[in-house]
């Protein structure tokens, strides 16, 4: 999937993302949206998208929001503004493959179902590894693939309108787990259906 043709999608998706896949992904993000809560410290989160999220984090936390889809971010600036959100400090339009952010920046790094739909997830992985803090998180909620079974045969035949339903349904899990500065300390699954699943990696501290 190709950058442009993410800002395509999510340009029709962005008037009705909310009531549709937001809201088969709500239960998900407050989840781990609470668990981020638990921690300190300045948050990045990748593909804000319409803001979904912001008003779940609690205001000790300092959040930052990308994401590459204008559309998709007027909805979040409007929520901030809305909300009174201030501990939202930024709202960016940028590409998660060129992060302009400085090394070891950030507390948390969280990308909540987008990871299947952006280019290059590998290089997204080293970039979300290199703004983390030594001793960090950086946390992936996603769908991936299946190996058997009759939805790993499902995943098989969407998989070529990637580009069309705004995600990879046959994304494999190995993709994210790459980065050598990265080690898995958790993966459980997510409502709905567990479909989903909730992975946890912290960067570690000689990185």
């Amino acid at each position: 999937m190709d950058i442009t043709a993410v800002k395509t999608s999510y340009r029709y998706w962005a008037p009705i993302y909310d009531y549709t896949f937001g809201a088969i992904t709500r239960a998900g993000r407050r989840r781990t949206v609470e668990h981020i809560n638990s921690r300190s410290g300045r948050v990045l989160e990748i593909g804000v998208g319409t803001g979904l999220s912001l008003h779940h984090y609690r205001a000790h936390l300092d959040v930052t929001g990308i994401d590459v889809s204008p559309d998709m971010l007027d909805k979040a600036r409007q929520k901030v503004a809305e909300r009174g959100l201030r501990h939202v400090t930024r709202i960016s339009e940028m590409d998660a493959r060129a992060l302009s952010f400085p090394d070891d920046h950030f507390d948390t790094v969280v990308a909540m179902y987008v990871i299947s739909v952006v280019p290059e997830p590998e290089k997204v992985m080293a970039e979300m590894a290199r703004v983390c803090k030594p001793g960090g998180e950086v946390l992936i909620v996603g769908h991936f693939a299946r190996t058997k079974g009759a939805l790993a045969v499902l995943e098989r035949l969407f998989a070529p309108l990637a580009n069309v339903i705004g995600w990879h349904s046959d994304f494999e899990m190995e993709r994210v787990l790459g980065t050598p500065s990265l080690t898995v300390t958790a993966a459980r699954p997510m409502q709905p259906f567990g479909i989903f699943t909730f992975l946890r990696q912290r960067k570690s501290v000689g990185a």
